[in-house]
This record gives C-alpha cells, sequence and structure tokens, in this order.
C-alpha cells in the first residue's frame, strides 16, 4: 500500500522538499487525493472511529427498544428532542443519532484524523518525501484538506445509515411528523433526512480546518490529535456558560443543533445557513492560517 504505487515518478526529485518546479498534471492530483484517501481509510484507528460512530445508534436504538418493551411509550427522561418519536417510526433514529453524536463523538473523530493530516506525515518521516512529488506544498495540504472532508461526510453517513438500517429492524417506518406538527410522506422524511446528514457533515467543516492548522505546528500527530480534541473540548464548555453569550455566535459549534429546522414545514433556513456561513468562516480563516504555517514551515522529516 505505498503511496508510490498511486503516483507517477514526477521529474523532480532533485528539486527538494521545498520547491514545486514542475506543475502537477490532474491525474497526478486524483493519484495523490486517491493514495490519501486509501491511506486513511486503512488505518486501523479509523476504522475503529467509524465502528464507534456506528455502533452509537445501535445502542440507542436498543436502549429505546428495551425501554418501551414493557410499556411501548418512551421515557419521560431527557435526550435528543427527537427520541420521544423512535417508536413511532424508526426514521427518528436517524434524527437522534446525529444530535447525539454531533456534540462530541463526530468532531472528536473528525479532530483526531485532522490533527494527524500533516503531522502524522512528519512523525512518520514521509512528509518530505511527499513534497519531493511534483505538487507542491499547497495542493498537497488542499489534498489533505479534501481528505478530511471526505472523512467528514463518510462519518456521518456512517452514523445516518446506521441508525436507518437500526430503527428499520427494530421499529415501524411510515409517514413523519415534523416538528410543525404537519405530516409528510416516509419518501420526503428519508429526503430530509439524508439533507440533514449533508447539513451536519458541513457543520465540520469548520473543526476539520482548525484541525489541519493544529497539525502545521507540531511534528507529532499525536500531539496534534489531542490538542485539536482539548480545543473542541474548551470550545464545547464556553458555549455552555451564560455569561460567554456574547462570544457564544462566533463559537464553530454553536449553531451545530440547527439541523433540526430542517424538520419543520415549512423548512426554517435562518439558523442552517448562519451555521453554514460560519463553517465557512473557520475554513477560510483557519485554512488560510494553515497555509501560511505550511507553505514557510522548514521540512526536516
Amino acid at each position: 500500500m505505498s503511496r508510490a504505487e498511486t503516483m507517477d515518478a514526477g521529474p523532480t526529485a532533485g528539486a527538494g522538499p521545498t520547491m514545486g518546479a514542475a506543475p502537477a498534471n490532474p491525474l497526478w492530483t486524483l493519484g495523490l487525493l486517491r493514495s490519501e484517501l486509501t491511506v486513511t481509510l486503512r488505518r486501523w484507528r479509523t476504522l475503529a472511529l467509524l465502528a464507534v460512530l456506528a455502533g452509537v445508534p445501535i445502542l440507542i436504538g436498543v436502549a429505546v427498544k428495551i425501554e418501551t418493551s414493557g410499556d411501548g411509550a418512551a421515557g419521560g427522561g431527557g435526550g435528543p428532542a427527537f427520541i420521544a418519536q423512535i417508536t413511532n417510526n424508526g426514521l427518528f433514529l436517524v434524527f437522534t443519532a446525529l444530535a447525539a453524536t454531533l456534540p462530541f463523538f463526530l468532531p472528536m473523530s473528525v479532530g483526531v484524523v485532522a490533527g494527524d493530516a500533516v503531522a502524522g506525515e512528519a512523525n512518520a518521516g514521509t512528509l518530505r518525501y511527499l513534497l519531493v512529488a511534483p505538487a507542491g506544498r499547497t495542493r498537497l495540504l488542499l489534498t489533505k484538506y479534501a481528505t478530511v472532508l471526505a472523512f467528514c461526510l463518510l462519518a456521518t453517513l456512517v452514523v445516518a445509515v446506521s441508525a436507518l438500517l437500526t430503527g428499520a429492524l427494530l421499529f415501524p417506518l411510515g409517514d413523519v411528523v415534523t416538528i410543525s406538527g404537519t405530516r409528510i410522506g416516509f419518501g420526503e422524511g428519508l429526503w430530509r433526512a439524508f439533507l440533514i446528514a449533508l447539513v451536519v457533515a458541513a457543520s465540520l467543516v469548520g473543526i476539520a480546518a482548525v484541525g489541519l492548522f493544529v497539525s502545521t505546528l507540531t511534528g507529532s500527530g499525536i500531539a496534534a490529535m489531542a490538542t485539536t480534541v482539548g480545543l473542541l473540548i474548551t470550545v464545547q464548555i464556553l458555549d455552555q456558560i451564560p455569561q460567554l453569550h456574547a462570544i457564544q455566535p462566533y463559537l464553530f459549534s454553536h449553531q451545530w443543533l440547527s439541523f433540526a429546522d430542517l424538520m419543520r414545514a415549512p423548512v426554517y433556513w435562518d439558523d442552517v445557513v448562519k451555521n453554514l456561513e460560519l463553517q465557512a468562516l473557520y475554513a477560510a480563516v483557519f485554512g488560510s492560517a494553515a497555509w501560511a504555517r505550511f507553505t514557510a514551515k522548514d521540512i526536516t522529516s
């Protein structure tokens, strides 16, 4: 599974790690992206993260099934707003699982992958080799970020698909009652579930950019991953302190649960758009910071 198997032998072997003398052709770039995706998805750490994410909806579904098997109604405890509807329609397990994993499990997984993107290569001694190929630092960094974004989408879809299958096995499926109290068909409900999954994946763009920036600051993959996850926890804590309400709208996690508005009729887009704009802002700011750091960094490994 060598990276060299997916890349052409470029003529710039002597150009050095800080140069990208020859322009990379699109086919080489696609080969590099394919190589990055393959390496990332074949790591045991990545597979373990995806397995945990797939297991969360199963645990929620089984717990709800056991709790309601005796009296047929969900308990009155707390939890995601959709959880009371799961017993009536298994499709609501998708919404519940996404609401349960978005605050920590999904962004933590993304933070681990993003934090390891550059720092892991430096730690393994392969970063210098990658920069010898005719891509240049900018193209390599963009490929790394594209790989992390692909993982964001994959991780979200793993949660959604696992929840859908579990919900279909344990509970009935049918028309969906929206938050507004109106009823929509199962087909439209399924489409909204897919749209919600896309919005949730897009909500991880900000933490992905933060993790990539942190990854350019150190040559230790473990340090980068730990720092990114630590920043995630810190931001989550800050978002829960009432006295900090003035800064909370600018935290990347503040509008994460706005995807619930996609289950209204008609759909309420304001908070969803604010969330997407905020993620784009974080991607622009921390992506630029990562580029500035990476292009000026002295690569020694």
